[in-house]
């Protein structure tokens, strides 16, 4: 299977997850909705966000944001995905009971952090301490998560706002390395004509994703993304999400190149704000559609990290 060659290797990430820790507790990581939250900032998804996001409904149009995975679809060495189809008792051309039925089954292999995904609140910590304080000698397992699984994220159903850097950049697409600052997300804020809200998924169009399937190689050994000053400020607006069409959502390099992913530590295990990576931004960007009901329900893999998604954006 092709795969893109990152920039952070897969041994270094073993590595760390291997690393003993210590069991300390860490005002950082500590919930403000108390000590048995495992949703994080989902927990401004109340009833009144969704019903305001449902009149930015004007025509109905509906947007696919995620991408098509495949074998070849570039990705975090070492993950990988494979669909294997059988055909269970019909070899031969054989069919099954008195009216000739036949059936296709198919099994996935593969990692679930491929293609257009979502990184729950377990993925990416400090010192083997996580969102709310979950530390790994209590909650990792090979079998899964005990706490803090993909399973416990709600449905997202809030307003979207698509933040394109790249336009007021004034480009199609980003350099890699590019460092979105504080700065660029208030610009493309003002230029949506609008501003992010408590409960909204903030996504932010860079056009890294146009170099799929043309230039795997560059597309995932760097990208464009935020810097941790710009995503510290979407946290305290009390974004529930915070997406990209990138795979890693911040810089990479980042600002400082020997930090492991330090935006993801920022969002998921400081703020407990979920990151959506290889968001298919190019029809909202082409269309300038800056707000839009954002619907997101992930499957509920029990203790699985994270999930391949297909979320929808209607305008």
């Amino acid at each position: 299977m092709q795969k893109a060659k990152m920039l952070v290797s897969a041994s270094m990430m073993l590595g760390l997850i291997g690393a003993v820790g210590t069991a300390s507790a860490d005002d950082r990581f500590s919930s403000p909705f108390g000590p048995d939250d495992q949703i994080g900032a989902a927990n401004y998804l109340t009833s009144e966000v969704t019903l305001a996001a449902s009149k930015l409904i004007s025509e109905g149009k509906v947007y696919s944001l995620g991408m098509e995975v495949s074998r070849d679809t570039p990705a975090f060495a070492p993950r990988g995905v494979a669909v294997t189809v059988f055909s269970p008792g019909q070899s031969g051309n054989k069919t099954i009971g008195s009216n000739a039925g036949t059936y296709n089954d198919d099994m996935f292999t593969g990692w679930l952090g491929v293609g257009t995904q979502i990184d729950g609140l377990g993925h990416l910590g400090d010192h083997h301490t996580y969102y709310n304080n979950n530390h790994a000698e209590d909650m990792v397992a090979a079998t899964g998560l005990t706490r803090l699984g993909i399973e416990h994220v709600p449905p997202m159903a809030t307003r979207g706002v698509l933040l394109d850097v790249a336009a007021i950049k004034g480009t199609d697409r980003l350099e890699g390395g590019y460092v979105i600052t504080l700065e660029d997300i208030l610009a493309a804020q003002k230029a949506a004509g609008t501003e992010i809200r408590k409960g909204d998924v903030a996504l932010i169009h860079t056009g890294w994703l146009d170099l799929v399937g043309k230039d795997n190689e560059l597309y995932g050994t760097t990208e464009p993304g935020l810097g941790l000053e710009a995503a510290e400020w979407l946290a305290n607006q009390g974004v529930v999400a915070v997406g990209a069409d990138t795979w890693g959502l911040e810089a990479v390099p980042h600002e400082d190149p020997s930090a492991f992913f330090p935006v993801h530590v920022k969002l998921l295990a400081e703020n407990g704000v979920y990151i959506l990576e290889n968001i298919v931004t190019r029809d909202l960007a082409a269309d300038r559609a800056h707000e839009f009901l954002f619907v997101l329900g992930q499957a509920k893999l029990k203790g699985a990290v994270q999930m391949i998604i297909n979320p929808v954006a209607i305008r």
